[in-house]
């Protein structure tokens, strides 16, 4: 995602603190290995390259984050935890009844939260019409960013969005692919040659290197959608 003029944000504590946030997270969880294949991309976004705070969560100029990839949010909660968003003493409420911390995040309820999600494959598609939206207001500045899952490319919605988002030279869209090897299908060349065939900057970065990470979300793509492959260890 390219920052030129964007101050950074920190977070108020270190990313060593995600594992004890995530540790407070004792509800009945089947996807953990979704959320801890996630933890080191979104920290880097939320620490270093998002436009967006607490305080600025619902201005018209702040940078979208819709998370796409929405079973096992544990990694997603303690980071926004972790910048703020709400405090950590809802944490340990994680997939109760009365938590507003459900298994897949709802954007009424969890402070930060751009989409409720749920489906596999509807994220892409939400974040094309968001920069749609955003371009139909004269809002040309603010960044929508989306987490998508490698497995989500088996779905064809997700290939319709990469399909018309290069070509329509959607710049403010920036998608970021957790590859941990669940697709069920392939591409020759890998990932990004499938969003490099359709008009996007794609790279593909190791996922768990932060500094790799920033570079890649930082990487200038005048005039196309950039797309980020994170490639992290295969999912068990």
């Amino acid at each position: 995602m390219t920052n030129t003029t964007a101050a950074t944000v920190r977070g108020p504590r270190a990313f060593h603190d995600l594992d004890r946030l995530i540790a407070l997270m004792t509800g009945a969880e089947k996807h953990a290995p979704a959320a801890h294949s996630t933890l080191d991309a979104l920290w880097v976004l939320y620490d270093r390259v998002l436009r967006v705070t607490p305080d600025t969560a619902d201005a018209p100029g702040r940078d979208r984050f819709l998370l796409s990839k929405g079973h096992g949010p544990m990694a997603y909660y303690a980071v926004l935890a972790a910048h703020g968003f709400f405090d950590e003493e809802l944490l340990p409420g994680f997939g109760a009844y009365d938590s507003p911390l459900g298994h897949h995040p709802d954007r009424l309820l969890v402070p930060g939260a751009e989409i409720g999600s749920g489906s596999l494959g509807h994220g892409l598609p939400l974040a094309v019409g968001t920069v749609l939206g955003l371009r139909a207001q004269g809002l040309t500045d603010p960044r929508v960013g989306v987490l998508i899952g490698d497995a989500e490319l088996d779905e064809g919605s997700n290939h319709e969005a990469i399909a018309h988002a290069g070509p329509a030279g959607l710049e403010q869209l920036h998608t970021l692919v957790i590859d941990n090897a669940s697709a069920t299908h392939g591409w020759p060349g890998g990932i990004a040659s499938r969003f490099a065939s359709a008009g996007w900057a794609a790279v593909t970065v190791d996922g768990r290197d932060h500094e790799d990470l920033y570079t890649a979300f930082t990487t200038p793509h005048p005039g196309r959608p950039l797309a980020v492959v994170a490639r992290v260890e295969p999912k068990s």
